[in-house]
């Protein structure tokens, strides 16, 4: 196990190096970060040749880059045009979109799989009819639609909740904003462990699990659910990334100042070094997230071993 880890360690680092390299090329080389950050208004020649050089953006892109990526290994993500360190911006912006990730991921992970089992040993019944119509609509309906009505009746008619998040993003505030959050990929996640569960129901070792008179519980929980949950752990591993990253819909909503806050900033502002250095640390958390999730297999299947 331990070898594995430490191969795929390495395996990380050209992958992580190729996904940056390719952002930084998207970013840095569409545009002109220095005349947008003037507006309309045509920058004096002297300042823009000043900030320029203060950025490096006269430099070719390949020198460019190369110096970003040494300032990342020594924790320096660089400035926003703003005059704050990136750094700075992370650091309000992570813990922000990490407990909202956390409540939507509770979503996913209780309702998600508890409607998919249930759905699942309930094949072609009411119960499995309606869940499957019900997360249907789900994914329908798109998250600003539903992020709105709910905002509203909530938050507006019924004063239930706050209609905006405060700066401190308590618990207790992210509750709707991470619900909405998860919806889509709970009714994924509904989908999926159904799927997952159908398909096991037939497999040879539940069967003789029954023969055996074990009870229907343990069979469920312990030999069912357990196998059916690699495919379901695999969309979890990816979603979390996907959940920090893709909350710039949800956080625009409820006024969340998280990382899809401060990514829409950087976009329409073209702040280059805020884009570069958060999606840098998206990127770290998607690989981080698919090796907890490889490991996780050896975990929910004894079968599997990693030499």
């Amino acid at each position: 196990m331990g070898r594995y880890i430490i191969r795929r360690l390495i395996q990380m680092i050209p992958v992580f190096i190729g996904a940056t390299f390719l952002i930084f090329v998207m970013v840095y080389a569409l545009g002109d970060p220095v005349g947008a950050l003037f507006g309309d208004r045509a920058p004096d020649p002297a300042t823009a040749a000043r900030l320029r050089a203060e950025f490096n953006l006269d430099k070719p892109l390949w020198q460019q880059y190369l110096l970003y990526m040494g300032g990342i290994l020594s924790g320096d993500f660089g400035t926003a045009f703003n005059g704050r360190p990136v750094t700075d911006l992370m650091g309000d912006a992570f813990p922000v979109s990490f407990r909202l990730m956390l409540v939507a991921l509770v979503f996913e992970i209780v309702f998600g799989i508890i409607l998919g089992v249930v759905s699942g040993l309930r094949r072609g019944r009411a119960v499995d009819t309606t869940v499957l119509m019900l997360t249907l609509v789900v994914i329908a309906i798109p998250t600003f639609v539903l992020g709105t009505t709910l905002q509203f009746f909530l938050g507006v008619e019924l004063e239930w909740i706050d209609p905006a998040v405060s700066s401190e993003a308590r618990f207790s505030e992210l509750i709707v904003p991470g619900l909405i959050l998860a919806m889509v990929s709970l009714a994924y996640v509904t989908r999926l462990t159904r799927t997952s569960i159908v398909e096991n129901l037939r497999a040879d070792y539940i069967r003789t699990a029954v023969a055996k008179g074990l009870p229907r519980t343990r069979v469920t929980v312990r030999h069912l659910l357990r196998n059916s949950l690699i495919p379901v752990v695999t969309y979890l591993g990816a979603d979390i990334g996907t959940l920090m990253a893709g909350a710039i819909v949800t956080e625009r909503i409820f006024n969340i100042q998280g990382v899809g806050y401060q990514l829409f900033q950087g976009i329409v502002r073209q702040n280059s070094p805020t884009v570069v250095g958060f999606v840098t640390v998206l990127v770290l958390i998607f690989l981080l997230a698919n090796l907890l999730v490889d490991l996780l297999y050896a975990v929910l299947d004894p079968r599997i071993r990693y030499a």
